[in-house]
């Protein structure tokens, strides 16, 4: 053997070792977010029929598209009022994006939709939004669960169907942000949606399943107390909710703590059966993710955990990213900020449609403004190892 093989041979095969360790995948530790492209996908004020836009999801498809929705809200910036359901749709990793469509209009009502929960099915390869009407009771009654379905990539959308008829007539508001298909046991392929209920009955609920979103059932429910009475300060109250599965098949919710119980932070609760259970003796407090009470995001990919919130305890400002190696339990001392402003909800989600630059990315779309939150929707394309 000559020196130069002496030289390559024990390099060649610690590389290969690695490559078979790792999957080919770039270590955690390298993990070091860069804010790599964004752009404004809805500007309120400006755009034909509608006077704000509000409640960002994001979803990839089992295509390699990516999805975003936005409520589309008439005549104000009001939770109240007639709205639509807005989409636009990229083809090429979030560099350009479709017209806006909206697949969901609720007319003239004076209490209308609100946008809740994207979730794909991926062995059928379709899209379903699951969304609310009627969920404050202003001037209508009673409210109702909805879902509309798409089997062409987001292209086309079925018809409203009113989900109520299975789950019973109750109060419910999906997310916001994604639901879940299980890939693990206990219950794998089972459909996941969580949201919450009124602000008296309020609490994590979860919808669930079995048949790619054909019947749903009422899973697992975390209650506030005192349940369905009038809260006070400080009172135990989970409310809007982000789900997402742990490699061990337990389900994490990350809920907004409404009435800010124990902390200005976040509160965490585990199922271990498919979201058929939330037992309080796994509800505990995220500590270093501290909220001004809001809607959040979090995302699994490649084992880590990636959150996005406005990271203030008083005020919706200053839109963060932050992320942890260990599921949660502790998170990573550098952050990214995504934005310094006024920002509120947001959502993430991440492509695997077998590109290896879809290792590298992540995607967030969020609420941004520079006097206040709601004055744009935008997205933020951000690269994990562009830091270094």
């Amino acid at each position: 053997m000559d020196t130069m093989a002496r030289l390559v041979l024990p390099t060649l095969l610690f590389s290969l070792a690695w490559l078979s360790c790792s999957g080919g995948r770039s270590s955690k530790l390298e993990i070091d977010p860069l804010v790599y492209e964004e752009q404004l996908l809805w500007v309120s004020g400006v755009q034909g029929e509608v006077n704000t836009y509000r409640i960002p999801l994001l979803t990839f498809t089992p295509k390699g598209s990516l999805l975003a929705f936005a409520e589309g809200r008439k005549k104000s910036a009001s939770d109240v009022g007639a709205k639509f359901i807005a989409v636009r749709r990229s083809t090429d990793k979030g560099s350009t994006w479709s017209p806006t469509v909206f697949i969901v209009d609720d007319g003239l009502a004076a209490n209308g939709l609100n946008l809740g929960s994207v979730v794909v099915e991926e062995e059928l390869g379709s899209i379903i939004v699951v969304y609310s009407i009627c969920f404050l009771l202003y001037q209508c009654k009673p409210a109702s669960i909805m879902m509309v379905q798409s089997y062409d990539d987001g292209l086309s959308w079925s018809q409203p169907r009113n989900l109520s008829r299975q789950l019973g007539v109750k109060a419910f508001a999906p997310g916001p942000g994604y639901g879940i298909q299980k890939k693990y046991e206990p219950a794998k392929g089972r459909l996941v949606v969580c949201g919450h209920g009124t602000l008296e009955g309020d609490g994590v609920f979860c919808i669930l399943s079995d048949d790619y979103g054909k019947n749903w059932y009422n899973g697992a429910a975390l209650k506030s107390i005192p349940y369905n009475q009038p809260k006070k300060p400080q009172d135990f109250n989970p409310d809007e909710c982000q789900p997402y599965e742990l490699p061990d098949g337990s389900i994490v919710i990350n809920v907004r703590n409404q009435n800010r119980y124990h902390c200005k932070c976040r509160v965490i609760v585990h199922s271990h059966d498919g979201g058929l259970t939330l037992p309080i003796d796994n509800v505990r407090f995220d500590y270093e993710l501290i909220d001004p009470v809001v809607a959040a995001g979090a995302l699994v990919k490649d084992g880590i955990i990636y959150f996005t919130n406005p990271h203030n305890e008083a005020n919706r400002v200053n839109l963060t990213l932050r992320w942890s190696l260990d599921h949660g339990k502790n998170w990573e001392k550098k952050a990214v900020q995504i934005w310094p402003g006024p920002s509120a909800y947001s959502c993430m989600t991440y492509l695997n449609s077998g590109s290896p630059e879809d290792q590298k990315y992540i995607y967030i779309i969020y609420e941004k403004g520079h006097k206040v939150y709601d004055e744009t929707v935008s997205f933020v394309k951000v690269h994990l190892y562009g830091g270094r």
